[in-house]
């Protein structure tokens, strides 16, 4: 199978979806919400919005815009994820294929972080609920103005490694996350782990795989080497 092996300054993961699996939470959670608001169509929620801000898909879908509100319903939508991924006989929230081996890699490397549309609530607590710890310069929702498809995560996740944007790999699942790292002006490497493949293509990154497991991650002093193998 051919490889590519690149360097680059620093790595900004996703978290749901691209290392984390919270699917049962998050569906979960979204089922309760169709309780309170009994209009909304959770499989047509769950098609579209991946990648996007909880604040901005409440508001989209359940039409919350009182600003008090918005932030009390995004609480409990998180919280709900957490709470409820394990219930039922759920899966719970998993790591998925290869993140192992990749984040022990980098380990305490500050040429990576995480730039997630989750808040800081949410993000914190299911990354400890799978064992990784976060990176001081990690990017939470609330840290800016506009999510994905935006740039701004990903500009920040660049700015707080203290390197270039155009110098940095975007490790993403969603084709919002992959149009947020190509605005940002990323290098982009898109998994299939939460959508198919064409519709990843069509979102233009410039690597996919199928997950993780297809790629290694090297950190040295000026950043990190990755392999890419592809099928």
């Amino acid at each position: 199978m051919p490889s590519t092996t690149l360097h680059f300054d620093a790595i900004l993961f996703d978290m749901d979806g691209t290392l984390i699996d919270s699917t049962p939470g998050v569906v979960a959670a979204w089922e309760l919400f169709a309780e309170t608001y009994p209009t909304i169509n959770v499989q047509e929620i769950l098609k579209n919005t991946h990648g996007v801000r909880t604040v901005e898909t409440v508001k989209m879908f359940c039409g919350v815009t009182d600003p008090e509100k918005l932030e009390l319903e995004v609480t409990r939508f998180e919280d709900a994820i957490i709470t409820m991924s394990q219930e039922d006989g759920r899966e719970g929230i998993t790591l998925l294929p290869g993140v192992r081996t990749l984040i022990d890699n980098l380990g305490d490397s500050k040429h990576w972080t995480i730039c997630t549309s989750a808040t800081r609530g949410y993000g914190s607590a299911a990354l400890e609920v799978v064992g990784i710890a976060p990176p001081e310069t990690i990017v939470f929702a609330e840290d800016v103005a506009q999510g994905k498809p935006q740039p701004d995560p990903y500009l920040l996740g660049a700015k707080r490694c203290g390197v270039h944007p155009k110098r940095c790999l975007v490790v993403e699942d969603a084709p919002a996350g992959v149009q947020s790292g190509r605005a940002a002006g990323c290098k982009t490497l898109a998994v299939t782990t939460s959508h198919p493949r064409d519709r990843m293509v069509a979102s233009r990154p410039d690597y996919l795989v199928e997950n993780l497991s297809s790629v290694t991650m090297v950190p040295n002093e000026t950043g990190i080497t990755v392999t890419i193998t592809t099928q």
